[in-house]
């Protein structure tokens, strides 16, 4: 039995395989192996160039390497390596090392050949990537590092332009952002409210807005100089003269101290910056609706556009979202409180982030845990459609939100639901797709069928041969037989019995009819 060990590499320049000469030895210590691997002459003796296959072009080598990352085999390598290995058998042990775990498992299911993944593989793929411009003769110097540069970029683009089209990753960045700005205009309106009430305090009771308040404070600037002209004014920013009227009272009455012209132009720019990011974080907003009924409609109309996209953000993608089943995505958000519950064995969290959904907040409190699960498993459909579907519409999410109404109406007043198959069947027709059915699932009921054609045939051949009727009857009586003695023999009994009785009963008459 030839006992061979091949080692593959995928390099930027294409495909090579190295025959492993000192196997066993190898084999004993990592640390000789690692001290071979510097020096060129010790290497030299335990690996052995056997075949080297070039890639074609730059983009055939972006492609190849876009292959290798996923863990697929390529035709390339495919024939490569059935070309230079000879097939597993009894006779032929065939080792492979390669690099990568998944590309091994692909090479095994197509060409049956056992992949090896270690330390000491890993070892020899450095030593051969690190003597690869003396151990190919085809290479020539600084062909190695221009090949690895413009892979290198090719390959980073690649991966960047696969990213941007998952635009799932600007909903992540724009709640983020979003929750965020919230922070920030809170304290900074509070910052703005406090700094100005020392000098007109009255006007923090009048006014309860933020963005509202930071207008005002440009338009009245110092109270002392507010009048009759600026009238006009505060009703344009109010939309309401009694409000303005009100100012303008509150102003000529104000108990605040007089304020120098300095500060007066530092509150004016830092309210500027309140009115600027309030105006940029309704600009956002607007963003994060557009990206959501973009990316992910039916989540949106389920659920609505900042709860879905706080669980995309949450769950890092919208495919891994789709991934999660209903009952991760009904606590989604509150893995400190189920990590604490775990802990402590309490009772588990029943919601996580849905919560903030109208539907939990308009159900009665005995109803949420219900309302929270059944959400979630509408959310999670939801989800894998918008992820999975070509042509993205809300028309699921809509029929999904309406099976969740239904069931929180069944919850308060009992009114039964439709069925889900129904709901589903009126969806795709709302969304004008039809289920198209693969060929095979079309050959599958002729399949199915078959044996009942066949019964039939052997009925009808039954019918055509009656001594077979006949056999099959001799064999029943003859399996019957044993029941119907048993039979005859109790009603044997029954009779013997009756006529022991007849004659007492027949006496027992005529004494009753002599008496009489």
């Amino acid at each position: 039995m030839a006992d061979r060990t091949g080692l593959g590499s995928g390099d930027i320049t294409g495909y090579t395989l190295f025959e492993r000469i000192e196997s066993e030895e190898i084999g004993i210590e990592l640390d000789d192996v690692q001290k071979a691997v510097v020096e060129l002459p010790r290497f030299q003796k335990i690996v052995r160039l056997k075949s080297f296959a070039p890639f074609r072009s730059a983009a055939h080598a972006l492609e190849n390497a876009m292959d290798i990352s996923e863990g697929v085999m390529s035709d390339h390598l495919k024939a490569f390596l059935e070309m230079n290995l000879p097939k597993p058998g009894k006779k032929n042990k065939v080792l492979l090392g390669v690099g990568e775990s998944n590309l091994g498992g692909s090479i095994k299911a197509d060409l049956g050949i056992d992949c090896v993944v270690d330390d000491t593989v890993r070892e020899l793929i450095r030593g051969i990537k690190l003597h690869s411009e003396r151990l190919l003769a085809q290479l020539k110097e600084g062909d190695l590092g221009r090949a690895q540069l413009g892979l290198g970029h090719a390959y980073s683009r690649a991966k960047v332009k696969f990213n941007v089209n998952r635009v799932d990753n600007m909903i992540t960045q724009s709640i983020n952002l979003l929750d965020q700005l919230d922070k920030d205009v809170n304290t900074f309106s509070m910052r703005v409210r406090e700094w100005y009430g020392w000098h007109f305090p009255e006007l923090v009771k009048i006014v309860s807005d933020n963005f509202l308040y930071a207008k005002l404070v440009k338009v009245i600037r110092n109270k002392g100089d507010l009048s009759e002209d600026k009238l006009d004014a505060l009703e344009a920013v109010t939309n309401d003269p009694i409000k303005a009227k009100q100012i303008l009272d509150a102003a000529r009455a104000s108990m605040g101290t007089d304020i120098s012209e300095i500060d007066m132009v530092n509150i004016q720019s830092f309210a500027d910056r309140v009115i600027s990011l309030t105006e940029y974080r309704k600009s956002l907003y607007g963003y994060l609706l557009s990206k959501m009924h973009a990316v992910a409609p039916n989540v949106s109309a389920l659920i609505g556009e900042i709860v879905g996209a706080r669980l995309i953000a949450h769950a890092g993608s919208l495919t891994n979202l789709a991934k999660y089943p209903a009952s991760t995505v009904q606590i989604l958000g509150a893995e400190k409180a189920l990590f604490r519950a775990l802990k402590t064995r309490g009772n588990t969290p029943k919601y996580g982030l849905i919560y903030h959904s109208t539907f939990i907040g308009r159900a009665a409190q005995k109803n949420k845990g219900r309302i929270s699960r059944v959400l979630a498993n509408k959310v999670s459909i939801a989800s894998r459609i918008d992820c999975f579907l070509d042509n993205p519409t809300s028309k699921f999410g809509e029929f999904l939100r309406d099976q969740v109404e239904e069931r929180l109406r069944f919850y308060e007043e009992g009114v039964t639901p439709r069925k889900n198959a129904d709901v589903m069947a009126d969806a795709l027709k709302a969304a004008g797709i039809d289920m198209d059915i693969d060929e095979e699932e079309e050959e599958a009921p002729e399949v199915a069928s078959t044996p009942a054609k066949k019964r039939k045939s052997s009925k009808e051949s039954k019918e055509k041969t009656p001594t077979a009727k006949k056999s099959k009857k001799e064999d029943a009586e003859v399996f019957e037989s044993p029941v119907k003695e048993k039979k005859s023999k109790k009603k044997e009994k029954a009779s013997v019995e009756e006529t022991v009785v007849e004659p007492k009963s027949a006496e027992k008459k005529k004494a009753k009819k002599a008496k009489q």
